[in-house]
C-alpha cells in the first residue's frame, strides 16, 4: 500500500518561506512523477508544480504553474523518497491546504501532471496560511 504522509505547513508572514516534505512509502518513489497541489477555501484544487519520475539522468524536469515560477522550487531525493516544495516570497493569495500526489504515468507533460485524474496516490494534507 502506497502513502504520502506531508509535512512542513504553517503560519507563515508575507514575504516568508517554507519547506513542504512529502515521504513516500510502499511503492517504488523513483518510477514516480510526483506532484503538488493546493485548495483554498471555497476554490477548486490548483495544479501547483510537478517533478518528473527517475534518476539523475533521467528525471527531475520540473513544470510550474506560472503564479509561483521562480517563488517555489520542487526537487526530489531518491533515497529519501522524499519530494519538497520550497515556497519563498509568500503571498496571501498562497495560504491553501497542499497536498501531495505520487502518478504512474510515464507521460510527463503540462496537461498530464497538471490535471488531479493522472494521479494514482494522494497525501493528506498540509496547511500553509499565510498571513500578517
Amino acid at each position: 500500500q502506497v502513502q504520502l504522509v506531508e509535512s512542513g505547513g504553517g503560519l507563515v508572514q508575507p514575504g516568508g518561506s517554507l519547506m513542504l516534505s512529502c515521504t513516500v512509502s510502499g511503492g517504488t518513489f523513483s518510477t514516480y512523477t510526483m506532484g503538488w497541489f493546493r485548495q483554498a477555501p471555497g476554490k477548486e484544487y490548483e495544479f501547483v508544480a510537478a517533478i518528473k519520475w527517475g534518476g539523475s539522468r533521467t528525471g527531475g524536469n520540473t513544470y510550474y504553474r506560472d503564479s509561483v515560477k521562480g517563488r517555489f522550487t520542487v526537487s526530489r531525493d531518491n533515497v529519501k523518497n522524499t519530494v519538497y516544495l520550497q515556497m519563498n516570497s509568500l503571498k496571501s493569495e498562497d495560504t491553501a491546504g497542499y497536498y501531495c500526489a505520487a502518478a504512474t504515468t510515464r507521460f510527463f507533460t503540462p496537461h498530464v501532471v497538471g490535471t488531479r485524474a493522472n494521479y494514482n496516490y494522494w497525501g493528506q494534507g498540509t496547511q500553509v496560511t499565510v498571513s500578517s
